[in-house]
């Protein structure tokens, strides 16, 4: 069950409309990386999740992405509140208005026009909010490492965005919600380290031969070696690029064995649309090429002058 406080999580105290930043601000209302995107996230993990101490950490922290949902899409509504009653009332003219709604050069007019200029799921370019940004895939291990990184990604979203006003109260306001992502971060990161074994992620270990080799498939100047290389802690595999295929000793192929009629149908198959590599067929693209050309011969015979008649000449007698 969920109940709802009115008072925001954190104070948020605008000091101008600004509907070009309002419509920056949307990247963390509705976008990849924004609140909703995190609270659905770890909701919906919780939901799932077997163990009693991460459940209460995940509903903990997605009812608290909820509050701060709230904050910015207070913001958003608070930076168009000017704007949105000049487009209401029509106080100005219209094109002095359109150029007003426009702002730094962004959408802000299409969030005016469509939504009012209150708070959408879109992200700053107008994207629908999806449940395609939750990655969560139902293994702990797996989840809070995804969880992290969102925690991450989120965080520099705000630097950003804090980076891109001059307003003291919405920079006060983004940097406590950038500051909630880094507590978030730490809660995700002890509640993975405290899962012994938590890597590889899952229960089935790698198979020994694969697991401590790095390949070195992009190879040319630019190469370097570090610890995420060295001999130390990989067995770097280099030269030859017939050392990087075949893995395991095989030879490298495809192979599928098939039943007599799925052979039959399939040599069926592979006879009717063989391809004859003694013909030479025309192209339309030769075609075409060809009558361009034809065409732009025409026309240059045209366009051309007709060379002046010569006068006639008379053949000389030979001097005796």
């Amino acid at each position: 069950m969920f109940a709802h406080n009115k008072r925001l999580q954190y104070s948020v105290h605008v000091s101008e409309s600004n509907p070009a930043l309002a419509n920056l601000m949307l990247e963390q209302f509705g976008g990849p990386q924004g609140e909703l995107a995190a609270a659905m996230r770890y909701f919906t993990q919780a939901l799932a999740e077997d163990d009693p101490g991460r459940k209460d950490m995940l509903l903990d922290i997605a009812t608290e992405e909820l509050s701060h949902l709230e904050v910015i899409g207070t913001i958003v509504a608070m930076l168009n509140k000017g704007a949105k009653g000049r487009l209401a009332e029509a106080v100005e003219e219209e094109a002095e208005l359109f150029r007003s709604l426009q702002g730094a050069g962004n959408d802000s007019h299409v969030t005016q026009v469509l939504y009012g200029g209150g708070p959408t799921l879109t992200n700053s370019g107008g994207q629908l909010w999806t449940a395609g940004y939750i990655d969560s895939i139902g293994e702990p291990t797996a989840d809070l490492r995804s969880n992290i990184a969102a925690e991450a990604r989120a965080k520099i979203v705000y630097e950003r965005l804090i980076n891109v006003t001059s307003d003291p109260g919405v920079k006060e306001a983004l940097g406590f919600l950038m500051t909630r992502e880094m507590a978030h971060q730490k809660s995700f990161e002890k509640a993975l380290y405290a899962m012994e074994p938590n890597f590889p992620p899952g229960k089935l270990a790698g198979m020994p031969e694969f697991e401590e080799m790095y390949v070195n498939t992009s190879q040319g100047e630019g190469d370097m070696r570090g610890p995420w290389n060295s001999d130390e802690n990989f067995r770097y595999a280099d030269g030859d690029p017939a050392t990087f295929v075949a893995a395991g000793g095989g030879d490298g192929l495809s192979s599928v064995k098939l039943g007599r009629k799925e052979k039959s149908v399939v040599a069926a198959m592979a006879k009717r649309t063989a391809s004859n590599p003694a013909v030479n067929p025309v192209t339309g693209i030769e075609l075409g090429k060809a009558e361009g050309t034809m065409a732009k011969t025409a026309a240059v015979k045209q366009q051309a002058p007709e060379a002046p008649a010569q006068p006639a000449t008379r053949a000389r007698k030979p001097k005796k």
